[in-house]
């Protein structure tokens, strides 16, 4: 059920292009802002309530999950050819760069896109960022990555290995710094339930998207 405002949007058509392009599965309630850029869609799955802004750059690669209460925000990229899944209530701040794939740059190959693909080492990864994880401006996660539940990334930085649950990194490369509050974010996360999905679990949202 689309909330009143998401169905404004969708019906302006030039605004929100959720609803207009080929998705592998799609939720409720989705805006994708009009010059979004979102290549493969065949492979991108969507909850609900998920906000993709402008000048965001998306490409499916072999698959691309993204969850529920997701945002995306503007001049993001998602790029590589390999696998993302983004948890329920993530978000990428402004800016953010994840590659899910890579090129072998230290071996024989040749590289870059304009290379026929028997000259090239291309290697496609994945990249895991858990539920209630929050990436920070012009930060950029590298393929391989698990990103777990509850993870803060501060604003700038290189995450180049994996990161533990609910814990706050910052830096170039990200390092731990201080751990996050668990019990009181999951409190709010069932108090929303309650109010936006129906007793068999199914989102029914609230009008106002």
């Amino acid at each position: 059920m689309l909330g009143r405002r998401a169905q404004h949007w969708a019906g302006w058509g030039i605004m929100n292009q959720a609803y207009r392009l080929k998705f592998r599965a799609i939720g409720a309630d989705v805006i994708i802002w009009s010059t979004a850029r979102i290549v493969n869609s065949e492979a991108i799955s969507i909850g609900d309530r998920v906000i993709i802004d402008d000048f965001v750059f998306i490409t499916g690669g072999q698959s691309t999950d993204i969850g529920s209460f997701v945002h995306i925000a503007a001049f993001s990229s998602v790029v590589g050819g390999g696998r993302l899944v983004l948890g329920d209530f993530a978000g990428l701040s402004a800016g953010v760069r994840v590659f899910t794939g890579d090129e072998d740059y230290l071996g024989s190959s040749l590289t870059n896109p304009t290379i026929p693909d028997r000259f090239r080492n291309v290697i496609r990864s994945q990249v895991i960022i858990g539920s209630h994880a929050i990436i920070g401006a012009n930060s950029v996660i590298l393929p391989g990555i698990i990103i777990s539940e509850g993870v803060a990334i501060g604003a700038n930085s290189l995450v180049k290995t994996d990161c533990e649950p609910w814990t706050v990194y910052a830096g170039a490369p990200a390092k731990p710094i201080r751990k996050r509050a668990k019990e009181q974010i999951l409190e709010l996360e069932r108090r929303l339930g309650e109010e936006l999905y129906d007793e068999h679990g199914t989102y029914v949202g609230d009008g106002k998207a």
